[in-house]
């Protein structure tokens, strides 16, 4: 049986190039990177091409990218060392977040008696931006977190404009870029975004390593201690293969980004003409020119059939998702949908869809197939 795989936004395959990057380091550069003879050297010399490479790709300083363990790292270290260490009395963040933000400012909020406040979500799953700057005209320091693409619905943040309207108002802002960093052009000198984050396996790289963009002179402090790694930022020995395989990934994602993306568009746009002509009545959860790489869709299936409807497809060998992957083993509605959604509408079958370069055509005939014996 065909595997059809479209649930990209959760992980994505690694690229050949990439396995054998890693296969090279893993077997011939074994040395210590804090060591000092010639295995270390040649360790700490990957490791800085690396952070180099990646930097290039987004037009920051090398000095700017830490290594971590994940994006839920990245963010997790950011919100609390702010809070700890840059005396941030406030977060203003949205609902619809990855629950590392929001969990992480929720621990922030009782541990530090930190203020936490949710800007508004239009319908569409936008944030309203009337709101954002009529919340920070209370004059507190405060950090806005907000994500760039959303990882269920692919509705996008405009950045520049965020980032401009943070810095007018003399706030720092910190956006979770997990969904589109490789998939998108960041341009870290333009935007005025002072942390962003990143995980190696939303763009074709291993799973297990991410980095953070940390503005320089921020002023934040590890989150765990060790020995100096990271310029002291992040303790422990760098795993060397899995950053070596990040900056493999990023560097083709970027590389061949124009041509990816016009791919994958073409075949989001496939199934949305495939869906109105075998579903009419099935609608999209946010913005129907929303990120390239991620569909969500409310299908006209009857309640009684929501439960059922990933098994029913992976019987068929597709792989798909109702939400974010780090809660889709959960029987609770989406955090994300419950913001956009009628209780009516949240309990009919929504599924995320999201692409890949590795995807067909096909794929998405065989979808339809699928979805057409439900």
């Amino acid at each position: 049986m065909k595997r059809v795989y479209l649930d990209n936004a959760s992980t994505t395959a690694l690229r050949p190039e990439v396995i054998q990057e890693m296969t090279k380091v893993l077997t011939e550069e074994y040395g210590n990177p804090s060591s000092t003879h010639s295995l270390g050297r040649s360790a700490k010399n990957i490791l800085e091409l690396s952070r180099k490479s990646i930097a290039k790709n987004l037009n920051a300083t090398a000095q700017e990218i830490i290594f971590t363990s994940c994006g839920t790292e990245a963010n997790n270290w950011i919100l609390r060392s702010a809070v700890k260490d840059l005396k941030v009395k406030r977060i203003i963040t949205s609902k619809i977040e990855h629950h590392a933000v929001l969990h992480t400012a929720l621990a922030l909020e009782k541990e530090y008696g930190i203020q936490v406040d949710y800007v508004s979500i239009k319908p569409n799953g936008e944030i309203d931006i009337t709101d954002l700057v009529e919340l920070l005209s209370q004059e507190k320091k405060t950090l806005v977190s907000l994500m760039h693409v959303n990882n269920e619905t692919g509705t996008v943040l405009d950045l520049e404009r965020i980032g401009r309207i943070c810095q007018e108002h003399n706030v720092l802002f910190h956006s979770d870029t997990v969904q589109s960093i490789g998939k998108a052009t960041i341009d870290l000198q333009a935007i005025p975004v002072d942390f962003i984050v990143a995980s190696a396996h939303k763009f074709h790289g291993p799973k297990g390593v991410g980095f953070a963009f940390i503005r320089k002179n921020s002023g934040l402090q590890s989150l765990f201690f060790g020995g100096e790694q990271e310029k002291g930022l992040r303790a422990g020995t760098e795993a060397l293969h899995q950053i070596a395989g990040m900056a493999k990934a990023l560097e083709f994602s970027y590389n061949n980004l124009e041509t990816d993306r016009e791919h994958i568009t073409e075949l989001r746009n496939y199934l949305i003409t495939q869906l109105e002509i075998e579903f009419p009545a099935f609608e999209i959860n946010g913005t129907a020119d929303g990120f390239y790489t991620v569909l969500n869709v409310l299908m006209p299936f009857s309640a009684d059939k929501t439960a059922m409807i990933l098994f029913h497809l992976d019987m068929k060998g597709i792989a798909v998702s109702r939400g974010s992957a780090c809660q889709s083993g959960s029987i609770k509605p989406s955090h994300v949908l419950a913001e956009m959604l009628s209780n009516e509408d949240l309990k009919k079958p929504s599924l995320r869809i999201s692409f890949s370069h590795f995807n067909t055509k096909e794929d998405i005939d065989m979808l339809i197939e699928a979805l057409k014996t439900i």
